[in-house]
Formats: C-alpha cells, sequence, structure tokens
C-alpha cells in the first residue's frame, strides 16, 4: 500500500482527461523514479503556472499575461474575429498557424440539457467587441456538434445587423468531432473553405 500522500497524488492525476486510476498509478511510479529530475521539475512548474496564470480580459484565453500573447501580438489580423468554444480549441487552432487574427473564447457552448443559457457565456462580451467595430469578420469555429452549431447559430442571429461578415468552419470536420483532437491538415481544409453561414 502506498502512502496517504502518493495516494492522494494519484487521486489528483486520475482527474486529469485521458487518465484513470491505472495510468496515474503508471505516471506516479515513474515520476517517483525520477524524483530528482521529472518530478522537481513537474511541480516547480506547476508551482510557476499556478503563481502567474490569469484569464485574458479581452479574448478568455488562458496565459501568463493580460491581456494574453495572442491580444498582445501586432502581427496578428485585428479585423478577423475567431470564435471558439473554449481555450483548447483556441490553441488547436493556434497551434495549426493558419489563422492569423484573434480569437474570442464563449467558455463552453448552449445546452438546454446541461442548462447552458446565453447568459452564461462571453457572448455579450463578444457582441460588444464587434459592435465596438474594427472587426470585418467573425468565424464561429464551434465544434461539429449539435450543441456547437445551434451555438453557431444563436450567434449570427445576434451578430445580423452589424457591419461584419459571418463565416463558419466547413463541415468537412467529423460529426461530433472536437478541434482539440484534429490533426493540422483537417483543420487547415476547414479554415480554407469556411464559407458564410446564413
Amino acid at each position: 500500500m502506498a502512502s496517504q500522500e502518493i495516494e492522494r497524488l494519484t487521486a489528483a492525476l486520475a482527474r486529469l482527461p485521458g487518465l484513470g486510476p491505472r495510468s496515474a498509478r503508471r505516471a506516479v511510479l515513474w515520476l517517483i523514479k525520477r524524483r530528482e529530475g521529472a518530478l522537481v521539475e513537474l511541480v516547480e512548474a506547476l508551482g510557476a503556472v499556478r503563481a502567474t496564470l490569469v484569464e485574458c480580459g479581452t479574448c478568455g484565453n488562458v496565459d501568463t499575461t493580460d491581456p494574453c500573447s495572442i491580444c498582445a501580438d501586432p502581427r496578428r489580423d485585428a479585423r478577423a474575429l475567431c470564435v471558439v468554444e473554449e481555450v483548447a480549441d483556441l490553441w488547436a487552432l493556434d497551434r495549426a498557424r493558419l489563422f492569423t487574427g484573434r480569437y474570442h473564447v464563449l467558455g463552453g457552448r448552449l445546452s438546454a440539457l446541461d442548462g447552458v443559457r446565453p447568459e452564461d457565456l462571453t457572448i455579450d462580451r463578444l457582441l460588444a467587441r464587434v459592435a465596438a467595430g474594427g472587426i470585418d469578420e467573425v468565424l464561429l469555429a464551434m465544434n461539429a456538434t449539435l450543441e456547437g452549431q445551434t451555438t453557431a447559430h444563436y450567434i449570427a442571429e445576434r451578430l445580423e445587423g452589424l457591419p461584419v461578415r459571418v463565416t463558419q468552419l466547413a463541415h468537412g470536420l467529423p460529426v461530433g468531432g472536437e478541434l482539440d483532437y484534429l490533426d493540422e491538415g483537417t483543420l487547415a481544409q476547414a479554415i480554407r473553405a469556411r464559407r458564410p453561414l446564413g
């Protein structure tokens, strides 16, 4: 039997996505064997992130500065805004380096079953950003799920009347697929083939 502290670490790791109790135990054992190197590095990295992590007040990205490095980058096209459900989606799209504009993170998607309403997301903040001017295109990069497409249509309706072109990712994305799990080739095709919504 492991000590209470080791069991606590195992339980904490088991709560991470993609790790169950058995994978968490293997990870803990690996860290214990490398406690002077990998374990110390992990603890230091977690401490640094915990101490400096902030949510960007502009787009909702998670970074160590506010505004985040994407919003603060003058090379970004401020006229193009990509709306995503979660930070993981932003990171997936930005990793592909195909979209050169800025982002807006909703913090989820509309879902009647889960009780997620428009006021639970940052839709009003998005509308304020667009209404302030300077944005020519809003790319709705919602996941290809029923809730994601419902969210995209709701936002498109709310943007009607504003002087902005609303586009969405092409429907080459797999139904039920999530952006964070797609390869760069699929993301590249989806961004290149985006089209007006509505």
